[in-house]
């Protein structure tokens, strides 16, 4: 019998599990473990979570439930860089780690962020269809109307690895960049070629806001009506993080009132989003869906972490990116990294 079994909660069993999770088993080779898939309703998660070893999280919500019902995980396993699929607070309180891939679609994110930044700043949709519909003349009058790029500023709201390197792509298009963060210091935002700011400093100085906030409770509806009024009348806002960080409604009624000027959205408060969102109709947002992350790379990149992250757990030592670091100490897992990482808990 195999000694690891790693429970996969799935809407839709694969049909051949074994090259479905090839990726994840190439680290998990010789650690004598499996994926088991189990279907992702919380009853009959509950009642075969006695015998999970692991949970390998991949879109499916794992509630404070389901966590009490482990009886023997040594870990929760996300294959995204948001883990607000899972109760991380249920998980602390049972000493469970849960990991992510924070850093494993960073380049992708900013790529697409910066894609969203031009389209919307050039008006990229509505000059195409000025075109398919006959009206050549109107795509110059409507530009001429839109400040140059060059000399405009660039506000990140969170400075984490996906904003830095939006930073780094806006520089060479000669854009002014600031950033907002409380939890890292000034020379830390300086030293990234960024103007360290306040939230305020921010939303009335930047044309182009770009989130990057995870959802968490402190997070969760943090840009609401009150700070769209303090924007310019020109801004621009980009949401590559998280659509629950951003009162929907208040940006909608933001683009209707002409509060801001347009908005670049990957990500929003209900996934997929509903067909009666006004959203849908707007001629000044460009919206894509909530695949940022997305490239040729994707999904072998983010399996074969999470199998390093299983592989490390189920052989006694700690992870490389624990977003409940604290558990750790008390894991009797060995911490193991000798040299610096710069992020998570062997740092």
């Amino acid at each position: 019998m195999t000694r690891f079994r790693i429970f996969a909660p799935v809407s839709v069993p694969s049909t051949a599990p074994r090259a479905h999770y090839s990726y994840e088993m190439e680290a998990l080779e010789g650690v004598d473990a499996e994926i088991v898939e189990c279907h992702k309703t919380e009853e009959e998660f509950v009642e075969a979570a006695k015998e999970a070893d692991a949970i390998y999280v991949k879109g499916v919500r794992i509630t404070r439930r389901m966590i009490e019902a482990l009886d023997k995980c040594r870990l929760i396993a996300v294959g995204s860089v948001g883990v607000d699929y899972v109760d991380v607070d249920a998980a602390t309180e049972r000493g469970i780690p849960v990991t992510n891939c924070p850093d494993t679609f960073i380049e992708e994110v900013a790529d697409h962020a910066m894609m969203l930044l031009l389209a919307a700043h050039r008006r990229a949709l509505e000059q195409d269809r000025i075109v398919r519909e006959g009206r050549w003349a109107d795509g110059r009058l409507q530009l001429l109307r839109i400040p140059r790029l060059m000399g405009q500023t660039l506000g990140l709201i969170a400075f984490g690895r996906v904003a830095r390197a939006v930073a780094l792509r806006a520089r060479p298009f000669g854009l002014r960049t600031m950033a907002y963060d409380p939890f890292l210091d000034e020379l830390t935002i300086a030293g990234a070629g960024a103007e360290p700011a306040s939230f305020t400093e921010v939303l009335r100085s930047s044309d182009f806001i770009s989130v990057h906030l995870p959802a968490t409770p402190q997070t969760i509806g943090m840009l609401n009506e009150r700070h769209f009024r303090q924007m310019k009348s020109t801004a621009i806002v980009i949401n590559t993080g998280r659509g629950s960080t951003i009162v929907e409604s208040a940006l909608i009624r933001a683009l209707q009132e002409g509060w801001i000027a347009a908005a670049g959205l990957d990500v929003f408060e209900v996934e997929p989003i509903n067909a009666d969102n006004p959203l849908l109709k707007m001629n000044n947002v460009i919206l894509s869906p909530h695949n940022a992350s997305a490239s040729a790379r994707f999904d072998p990149a983010r399996k074969r972490r999470v199998g390093q992250e299983l592989a490390l757990v189920l052989t006694g030592r700690w992870p490389m990116s624990c977003v409940n670091p604290t558990v750790l100490p008390g894991s009797g897992l060995k911490r193991w990294q000798p040299i610096s990482m710069e992020h998570g808990p062997n740092a």
